[in-house]
């Protein structure tokens, strides 16, 4: 009796330890936590004719790098880590017909070179060309909306691309 009770307590025990040591830190990054705690985001060149959408989008970021908490929004002088981008392209392109051969929505594409520099040294964290791609229904919507859903995804894939890295 006194050995199923030393069992039984000692089960406990290891099923409440096993539970317990789950509770830390989990993240999807294969090297753990960032090797950073702050970020600068420099203004987006912009090697377009689109004026003032390097701008909006350098603003966006910033604000969503913000509103995710992950890192310290610092200015370039401070910071762990700086965010380089540059506009390549911009493009409007007809993206679906109606049986008349009239157009019924457009695409926004974008073409954009993106950075996470090191200051220290000036290498490279990582470094990508992402192209986003934003529709907007012609009838109802403007051309601005297919920009700002190419800037979200954008933005998603920068922030994922920074924080998870998976």
């Amino acid at each position: 009796m006194f050995k199923t009770v030393v069992k039984t307590v000692f089960l406990i025990a290891l099923v409440a330890l096993a539970g317990l040591s789950g509770c830390g830190v989990y993240s999807f990054n294969p090297r753990g936590k960032a090797s950073f705690e702050s970020i600068s985001v420099q203004r987006f060149d912009n090697q377009t004719v689109e004026y003032g959408l390097s701008d909006r989008i350098t603003d966006e970021i910033i604000d969503a790098f913000i509103a995710d908490g992950t890192f310290k929004v610092l200015p370039e002088s401070g910071a762990e880590a700086i965010l380089v981008g540059t506009l390549t392209r911009y493009d409007r392109r007809p993206n679906t017909y109606d049986q008349n051969d009239q157009v019924t929505q457009y695409r926004v594409e974008m073409d954009f070179l993106i950075t996470m520099k090191n200051p220290a040294d000036g290498s490279d964290i990582w470094s990508e060309r992402l192209n986003p791609i934003g529709i907007y229904d012609i009838d109802d919507e403007t051309e601005e909306e297919g920009q700002q859903r190419a800037i979200a995804l954008l933005i998603e894939n920068i922030i994922n691309k920074s924080t998870k890295s998976w």
